[in-house]
């Protein structure tokens, strides 16, 4: 008889994947942040206006980038902050300036590669195209065709007997997506896509846009303990820290530091940008906050020499096929809990007063944890934790989910770990 299927809490991970559904791009996933803030009551203030030290929930939108930040009632302006930091981009194709393009009587959208995706994860699906549409007043509008419009079609077997001994993609010449048959026309794309945002196509001069997985996230394995997902780098963490936040905003006046959300763009390319996390955004808001308190110089580096972040990204799980790539005495795995990340170069910006408070707010949510290192002879990847602690001066933690196929068009994670992350952010965040 096979053993009864095995029962969790679905709640955190169910949401998540209507969140990863809701977020094709940077700019839809900001939206998405955006309004469970508004519903939990946070306000949104505009960087070309004067703040106020009101007490409360707020936030601001720049691009692919949101920060939020709840204020209770008495903080003084060197108040420390808790930051829960993540970013909002996943490595994908993305639609270029001329994108109408066609050979031997196939339409086909000309795609350049953002950050270092798993090339071959991207063949032979069905993609939707994704992103924001630039109108000639300055505005932008969201647009998402969410089923199946492009396909990066793989050359048959027949054609190429040495594929199954090793696959070689030219980033130029195998990753241009089809979309139909005919001859191609300079506009074609964007005046589809205008059409689907209910725009007039001669309004649109500019366009940031991209090919997403439109197959939805769903449970994997036997007792479906697994979640299978487009994008859980780095929207699981992103879902996570805006539940934390709104759970920690709750909490009120009883908060003794100011708990904030930092989810940045444009990290898989290295974060240099107005909206990545080597940009002024943070920075900016961090001391306006302090400002609009009636602080100055003083009681910012006060206020910023108390504060801690948390920063949260995706991990590696142990490969069960590939253990030999992984440290011998670091096995993550999956509903083990979230990991902590130590790079003694940096790569990430944990350190042993780090290990600390994070170690104590999983022990206050009851959650377990593990522990990630890189094999000596593998090289490193790294985060925005190391560039937070650097730009800000701040203590920050790096932390994050253990997965499977990281920077695939499709992932894989443990069910329970995204809801184990929420619960210690939310009691890092309230400490």
């Amino acid at each position: 008889m096979s053993p009864s299927p095995r029962t969790f809490d679905r709640t955190h991970t169910d949401d998540l994947a209507a969140f990863v559904q809701a977020g094709p791009s940077p700019y839809h996933v900001v939206a998405a942040v955006a309004a469970r803030l508004e519903a939990a009551g946070f306000r949104r203030l505009a960087e070309t206006d004067a703040w106020d030290d009101a007490p409360g929930g707020k936030y601001v939108l720049r691009g692919g980038a949101v920060i939020a930040w709840y204020v209770p009632a008495g903080a003084r302006p060197e108040t420390p902050f808790r930051v829960v930091g993540a970013h909002t981009d996943s490595p994908n194709l993305r639609v270029k300036p001329r994108p109408d393009m066609g050979t031997a009587g196939w339409r086909q959208v000309a795609v350049e590669i953002y950050g270092g995706p798993l090339l071959n994860s991207w063949l032979d699906r069905d993609l939707g195209v994704a992103g924001r549409l630039a109108l000639r007043d300055g505005s932008t509008t969201l647009v998402d065709v969410h089923r199946p419009l492009l396909r990066v079609a793989q050359l048959a077997v027949h054609l190429d007997r040495g594929v199954n001994d090793g696959l070689t993609l030219d980033r130029q010449r195998h990753l241009q997506p089809l979309w139909g048959l005919g001859e191609a026309h300079d506009g074609d794309l964007v005046g589809f896509l205008a059409g689907e945002a209910g725009v007039d196509p001669d309004d649109v001069t500019g366009w940031d846009l991209m090919a997403h997985d439109v197959q939805p996230p769903a449970y994997l394995g036997r007792d479906g303990e697994l979640l299978a997902s487009p994008r859980l780098d780095n929207l699981l963490s992103v879902h996570a820290c805006t539940a934390a936040l709104i759970a920690a905003a709750a909490s009120g006046d009883e908060l003794e530091a100011i708990p904030v959300l930092a989810a940045f763009d444009h990290e898989e390319n290295g974060s240099q940008s107005d909206t990545g996390a080597q940009g002024p955004l943070l920075g900016n808001v961090l001391e306006r906050s302090v400002h609009s308190r009636g602080g100055g110089y003083e009681e910012r580096l006060r206020a910023l020499a108390g504060t801690v972040c948390v920063s949260s990204d995706v991990g590696h799980a142990v490969h069960p096929n590939y253990t030999e790539k992984h440290d011998p005495t670091h096995h993550p795995r999956a509903n083990g809990g979230p990991i902590l990340k130590t790079n003694v170069n940096q790569r990430y910006a944990t350190d042993g007063r780090g290990r600390a408070v994070f170690a104590a707010a999983c022990e206050a949510a009851g959650v377990p944890f593990q522990h990630f290192v890189s094999n000596n002879a593998m090289p490193c990847g790294t985060t925005i934790g190391p560039i937070t602690s650097a730009r800000h001066g701040i203590t920050t933690v790096d932390v994050g989910v253990p997965i499977l196929s990281m920077h695939s068009a499709r992932e894989l994670c443990g069910a329970d770990d995204p809801g184990y992350l929420a619960s210690a952010l939310s009691a890092f965040l309230t400490a």
